[in-house]
């Protein structure tokens, strides 16, 4: 069974599903082992691997490491082809379609191509779609794009819907690395209720109640980075 065929299936069960987020650039190596522990011990599904802006091979040596310390399938979440790596099991091929820069919407497809030929990475397409979080996200600056505005759900829910009529396989709601705020109920369950493809949802996500807030509102798989980041006892609210 494929990763994305795995989430069908978890979500015909009913089940939720969470990716710890990891960026190469802000993870040390030398913690995978005691970090790991405590992921394994969690509810995380999935582990995500990626950011903005990534050091050449620092992707590929971070999933080199996390290989050794979890049977959770590793899928990279990149902001550029040089975050390519071959030992993952999946890449969310990513497109930007809240903003309006070509290179992000098919020009970075077109240049990963090469390095997808012959790979044994699953692909994913996945429409991304950054929201205002009330600080500028890192996206926003590295890409040059504006985000949504929160206060237009429709123009969010019709452009996830556009990504599903494109062929998206999966939709990813982004409020932004260190987002002050996560997502609202009222924008997820918009979007949950005219989408026919998984939903993403990650950003500003910092404790077990707003996590059930997402859960709640229709998100499918829930993102969670920065507060793993800046505190690892959040692992404790998210034991199995």
């Amino acid at each position: 069974m494929t990763i994305y065929q795995d989430i069908l299936y978890s979500i015909k069960k009913g089940q939720k599903l969470l990716a710890v987020l990891i960026d190469p650039d802000k993870f040390s190596l030398e913690n995978t082992s005691s970090f790991f522990e405590k992921v394994n011990e969690s509810i995380a599904t999935h582990i995500f691997v990626g950011g903005s802006t990534v050091e050449v091979l620092a992707t590929e040596k971070l999933v080199h490491e996390i290989k050794k310390y979890t049977e959770l399938p590793v899928v990279l979440f990149p902001g550029d082809v040089t975050q390519i790596t071959n030992k993952a099991d999946a890449l969310l091929f990513l497109s930007l379609i809240s903003g309006r820069n070509p290179d992000y919407l098919i020009g970075k497809h077109v240049d990963a191509v090469s390095k997808l030929k012959g790979s044994n990475l699953e692909i994913i397409p996945t429409g991304y779609i950054l929201i205002e979080s009330g600080k500028v996200a890192a996206v926003e600056r590295v890409t040059n794009t504006k985000p949504l505005s929160r206060n237009t759900i429709r123009n969010i829910t019709d452009t996830a819907c556009a990504g599903e009529l494109l062929g998206m396989k999966l939709v990813y709601l982004e409020a932004g690395s260190g987002a002050q705020e996560f997502l609202s109920a009222e924008i997820i369950m918009r979007v949950k209720n005219e989408l026919n493809v998984p939903l993403i949802v990650g950003g500003g996500i910092r404790n077990r109640k707003q996590l059930d807030t997402v859960f709640n509102a229709g998100a499918d798989l829930a993102v969670i980075g920065t507060a793993f980041e800046e505190d690892e006892l959040f692992f404790d609210e998210l034991r199995k």
